[in-house]
């Protein structure tokens, strides 16, 4: 019996391989994975024996659709702190911040409708939208951000439904939007009545410089959609995201949720939230930022040792990841089939939504120690060099 139709770009979207444990003898730069030597073990088990000890059996229950409503609590005061008008009522939490992606599409989305993403974009996202049949205008990335004056050529030409963006250290990037452009993007989403998707998962792992305000402080609360989770910062293992905008699309999103999956893991929302009650949190993110600035400062290095003068290189403030441009001669997908069984590596085509990208590559910094990073390094090196007198050899023929 055939699959329905919307189905068929949403199954061969490449993810499963992103998240793949490395194989052995391979290094793996491909998922945007928390080193799990810094996840707090000790802590959530504690957390979630005291969540198991109620025994009231709530716990076990079914409970609101919206999410256990003293975790929302703390979710709201915890962005309260970064300057984001948020309250439990408008906070709902979902599967992840990819359930949330999904939510969003179906709730706006309509088969041909247009959704704004940055080019390159985060692949996960284009793999929630593309259930949902939309048609993609990419916005070129600047070093600044969002290019405004092509999205606004963009909006001028077509109905836009949907604006998705990544505006601190943008996925595969490292990008962070600056304040004007923050600016620019809103007056041009209340102008042309456009929704914005904030993805935010990077935001608190900031390694030099300031926080620049969000865009949801910064709107009227009318075109923003927050979304965030606790998978960068905690355990992606938890599966814990929320969303926050204003209150009617809180509703609808929550009663999609309703009819998705009744709810998120009550055990699971109430062990986050003991988690939160009696940690610092802070403190934990400051650890995280330690060791993942060393280890951007350790790529950073070994691709400039390594790589050609000719490609060209991210220097991110903070997130996951690297983007590298190497010259057009070397095909990225020939290279990261190449090199797949001694390296993982995520191919530029994939984070465009019509995959007509074919020089980049995205590297994650994250989840190899500072030892495998510098081998990798060096094996991706040797990679291009070799891709490199390839093509000239061909050029010379």
């Amino acid at each position: 019996m055939d699959y329905a139709e919307r189905t068929q770009r949403a199954t061969d979207n490449g993810l499963g391989d992103l998240l793949a444990a490395p194989t052995k003898n391979q290094i793996s730069f491909a998922g945007g994975l928390p080193d799990p030597q810094l996840f707090p073990q000790q802590e959530l088990s504690l957390a979630f024996a005291t969540a198991l000890a109620n025994h009231s059996g709530d716990q076990f229950q079914y409970s609101d659709a919206q999410g256990f409503r003293p975790l929302r609590v703390q979710l709201a005061q915890l962005l309260q702190r970064d300057g984001v008008r948020a309250t439990a009522d408008t906070i709902a939490m979902t599967q992840g911040a990819q359930q949330a992606l999904d939510l969003i599409a179906r709730l706006y989305i309509n088969p041909g409708d247009t959704i704004v993403v940055e080019a390159p974009t985060y692949p996960g996202a284009i793999s929630a939208f593309d259930t949902y049949e939309p048609h993609y205008a990419g916005v070129p990335v600047q070093s600044d951000g969002m290019d405004m004056v092509a999205l606004r050529r963009i909006l001028t030409a077509r109905h836009v439904k949907l604006i998705y963006t990544v505006p601190d250290f943008q996925n595969p990037t490292g990008t962070v939007m600056s304040l004007a452009k923050r600016r620019t993007l809103l007056a041009l989403a209340r102008e042309f009545d456009v929704m914005i998707i904030e993805d935010a998962p990077y935001r608190w792992l900031r390694y030099d410089g300031t926080n620049l305000p969000t865009l949801s402080e910064l709107d009227d609360g009318q075109h923003v959609i927050f979304v965030d989770s606790m998978s960068k910062i905690l355990a992606p293992g938890l599966r814990v995201g929320w969303v926050h905008a204003n209150q009617a699309v809180i509703n609808d999103l929550v009663a999609l949720k309703s009819g998705a999956d009744l709810e998120s893991s009550t055990l699971t929302l109430r062990g986050v939230s003991q988690y939160l009650h009696d940690n610092d949190i802070t403190a934990h993110i400051t650890a995280l930022r330690h060791s993942y600035r060393h280890k951007r400062d350790v790529m950073l290095q070994g691709l400039r040792a390594n790589l050609p003068a000719a490609a060209q290189l991210s220097s991110p403030q903070g997130g996951f990841f690297i983007w590298v441009t190497l010259p057009t001669a070397v095909d990225t997908d020939a290279l990261a089939r190449q090199c797949k069984a001694t390296l993982a590596l995520v191919p530029g085509s994939m984070t465009y939504p019509l995959h007509d990208h074919h020089n980049g590559i995205r590297l994650a910094f994250t989840h190899c120690s500072p030892a495998e990073i510098t081998a990798g390094c060096a094996r991706l090196g040797h990679a291009v060099q070799t891709a490199l007198a390839a093509a000239t050899t061909l050029q010379a023929r």
